[in-house]
């Protein structure tokens, strides 16, 4: 099942690697590549920005989902849209934690746009900060959709 799109999807497993970006203003805060090192996406933080927001953006900086923040929810809610939007017609997905008491092993829950009542979650996610890992579940089951692990090497 595509959320953002085909595109974006692949039958097999995918290698990915996350590197963030310290000091660079023009190139994005995070970098997204292959094994091989290609560059596949970049998420950039507004410098001068009254709002928490992010924008996903492919290797040709054409904006995929920009991410907000709801600073006045008591869960750590993000709303995620497509391209630059925040309109509410553009919403693909809300995420909220659990529960407010899980710092260290965070719980999230992931609702798509047209689960309005959130009631049940399409995916959750269970995270360690200090494993700095996560797994993405379908819905309360048990099906592991992606997960993401520190990198470790010699």
């Amino acid at each position: 099942m595509a959320i953002v799109g085909p595109q974006f999807c692949a039958p097999y497993p995918v290698d990915l690697g996350i590197v963030r970006k310290v000091m660079t203003i023009t190139d994005g805060n995070f970098a997204v590549t292959d094994v091989n090192g290609n560059l596949l996406f970049k998420v950039k933080e507004p410098l001068f920005s009254l709002s928490d927001k992010r924008i996903l953006l492919d290797a040709s900086d054409t904006p995929i989902l920009t991410l907000r923040e709801n600073r006045v929810s008591l869960h750590d809610r993000w709303q995620v849209f497509r391209g630059k939007s925040t309109d509410q017609n553009d919403l693909v997905y809300t995420l909220k934690r659990s529960s407010m008491i899980q710092l260290m092993k965070p719980k999230l829950d992931v609702f798509l746009a047209q689960n309005k009542e959130m009631k049940v979650c399409d995916f959750h996610v269970k995270g360690s900060w200090i494993d700095r890992s996560c797994v993405v579940y379908a819905g309360k089951s048990d099906a592991i959709v992606a997960q993401m692990h520190k990198k470790h090497t010699a």
